[in-house]
């Protein structure tokens, strides 16, 4: 069986999150979403669970950070290509994120630029021309 992630995220607003995921690309999967969570596809083999605070609170006795004022994590996806990557990015910002919130990264052989989702957490789209990066890595 193929390994799945599923990327857990505490979120203030859960409608307001799903829109923004879902105007980034991602797809809600009702089966396994409620007032209190949204399951959201980013691919068949990545997904991220927009969970609200009190749900949050039932896997985790933690506090939740706030990742508009501390490191949390930072989420990196991949992308087919240079405008796939600021299409997202742009898309992201469009919606309420706040777009390039790390230093945009362009070897010529890979491209990646960042974006924050409405709670603070931290995405990074990358690309990669794979045949060039093996030249120029070894």
């Amino acid at each position: 069986m193929s390994k799945k992630i599923f990327v857990n995220l505490p979120v203030a607003d859960l409608p307001k999150a799903k829109s923004f995921y879902e105007a980034i690309g991602a797809v809600n999967n009702p089966q396994f979403s409620d007032n209190t969570a949204a399951c959201m596809v980013v691919s068949d083999s990545i997904y991220v669970m927009l969970l609200t605070h009190p749900k949050w609170a039932t896997f985790t006795q933690k506090p939740i950070v706030d990742a508009h004022a501390a490191s949390e994590v930072m989420l990196c996806l991949s992308a087919d290509d240079r405008t796939a990557v600021d299409n997202m990015v742009a898309a992201a910002s469009a919606h309420g994120g706040k777009a390039d919130v790390t230093p945009l990264l362009d070897l010529g052989f890979m491209y990646g630029r960042s974006f924050e989702d409405l709670d603070g957490h931290i995405w990074e789209i990358m690309w990669m021309d794979m045949e060039e990066a093996s030249k120029v890595m070894g």
